[in-house]
């Protein structure tokens, strides 16, 4: 892969870990932090700019920082997210975090174009010193 986007963020949610028996159990909040890296064996263009010069959209990267009353994450309450429901953990999260990314970064593809080549490596840190890695 001769290139790699990697962006950083973080945001401010809640979540209660269902059947936890211990603190998690609780409602409790983190300051998550994200790190996603995209690799694609070509550039491309985005919904912003016509011309093949990127991998993605820093934009696109970074929905999860957003407002949860515009589609992000930050300040949401996760156990009300449906696809997440009572499964918080960090490993449930990653795992939501880069399939929804994949579904931004697909839906700004040129017609014609799979995406086939794109990979995407998400790193999400629950604490700072405690995180969890998703990819495929």
């Amino acid at each position: 892969m001769p290139w790699k986007l990697s962006s950083e963020f973080t945001f401010d949610s809640a979540h209660v870990i269902t059947g936890y028996d211990g603190p998690c159990g609780r409602l409790h909040g983190h300051t998550y932090r994200v790190r996603m890296e995209l690799t694609s064996d070509r550039l491309r263009p985005s919904a912003h700019v016509k011309r093949a010069i990127m991998v993605a959209d820093f934009k696109t990267l970074k929905w999860a920082k957003k407002d949860v009353d515009v589609g992000g994450l930050d300040h949401a309450y996760l156990n009300d997210l449906p696809d997440l429901g009572d499964d918080t953990t960090a490993e449930v999260i990653a795992a939501y975090i880069h399939r929804k990314t994949m579904e931004r970064v697909r839906a700004d593809l040129p017609e014609g174009d799979d995406g086939a080549d794109l990979r995407l490596h998400v790193t999400l840190w629950e604490t700072p010193d405690s995180s969890c890695e998703y990819w495929e």
